[in-house]
């Protein structure tokens, strides 16, 4: 089967709140946070809602979910206090997503700030290893190649190897891709021949079979512009191309694939990007943006939003530019 697309859900009002969301959107894959990812403190669970997150997700067939780890961490970072303060709240996402059922954990590589990449590849891996040595396999970190903005590493795929050789569990680890990020870095997904050496050099330099899930976006940006900026499926610069060969690639069949684009509380983004996809796969080649807009309006001409998220008479939805995909 083509991936398992699905979208970044947000979990207020609870845990099980997301899959709520993730259904009535008619995900096929789910990704969470799982706590506020702006803050270092992780609220305690409410009594029994890890339970009722693992039946939800249960009832709703979205195994397996993937959690995205806090945009504070940086266990590449050279300043002890905040590699020890990540290296503690990674610790705590484990847990967190132990506790829920969670599948994978994917955590952004991070950033040198100037001790240059090989001293952020040693740092990242001693991080790794530390976490293995706290915890058993009922979670799997998958590392996300990054678009290289800033001081950022995991924009190539060596960086991504290079962390895995200097781990002392190398078979723990997986990794996430995500297109939009591939696309910021260099990568050449807007070609049959581009696409085809991509997954080639990714095959040869990590292994195909380390691909674990992946991260649906286009770009707000250029090809190689090492500006992460997430737009859209089929409307940004990577346009419709890219997404139809991933869709219709056997490579990538079953692999959870998760949108992380900006969204109006009502759903009506994720249920348009949703359906783009969707009819991406079987189409002998891409189609035009046009046409691509048509079954993203389609789609939801008929969508009824789930309770509570519909916008007061006379208003428009709260749309969320700087929370890419919600909280």
């Amino acid at each position: 089967m083509p991936p398992r697309v699905g979208a970044h859900m947000s979990i207020a009002g609870g845990m099980e709140r997301a899959v709520e969301r993730a259904v009535a959107a008619g995900c096929e894959a789910l990704q969470v946070f799982t706590r506020n990812a702006s803050q270092w403190a992780a609220k305690p669970f409410a009594p029994g809602e890890p339970e009722r997150f693992r039946a939800a997700v249960d009832a709703a067939g979205l195994h397996p979910v993937m959690a995205h780890d806090s945009y504070l961490i940086n266990v590449g970072s050279p300043d002890e206090a905040l590699w020890t303060r990540s290296l503690a709240a990674l610790d705590v996402e484990l847990q967190r997503c132990a506790a829920l059922g969670v599948r994978y954990l994917v955590m952004h590589p991070g950033s040198h700030v100037g001790a240059g990449e090989a001293a952020a590849i040693e740092r990242i891996a001693c991080a790794l290893d530390e976490l293995h040595a706290r915890h058993g396999r009922e979670v799997t970190i998958l590392l996300e190649n990054t678009a290289g903005q800033g001081t950022n590493v995991g924009h190539r795929f060596e960086h991504l190897a290079a962390i895995l050789e200097r781990t002392k569990e190398p078979d723990r680890v997986g990794v996430c891709i995500d297109t939009s990020h591939a696309w910021a870095a260099g990568y050449d997904l807007g070609t049959d021949a581009g696409w085809d050496a991509t997954w080639g050099e990714l095959d040869r330099v990590l292994g195909l079979a380390r691909v674990r899930a992946l991260h649906v976006n286009d770009s707000k940006k250029p090809q190689g512009s090492r500006v992460d900026r997430h737009e859209h499926i089929g409307l940004g610069e990577m346009g419709p191309g890219p997404f139809w060969r991933l869709m219709n690639d056997p490579r990538f069949d079953g692999l959870p694939a998760s949108l992380e684009t900006e969204k109006d509380d009502d759903l009506r983004d994720d249920v348009r990007n949703l359906a783009a996809l969707r009819a991406l796969r079987g189409l002998p080649a891409p189609p035009d943006a046009a046409q691509l807009r048509a079954w993203r309006e389609d789609a939801v001409a008929a969508f009824v939003p789930p309770a509570g998220t519909e916008p007061a008479a006379g208003g428009a939805a709260k749309k969320k530019p700087n929370a890419r995909y919600g909280r």
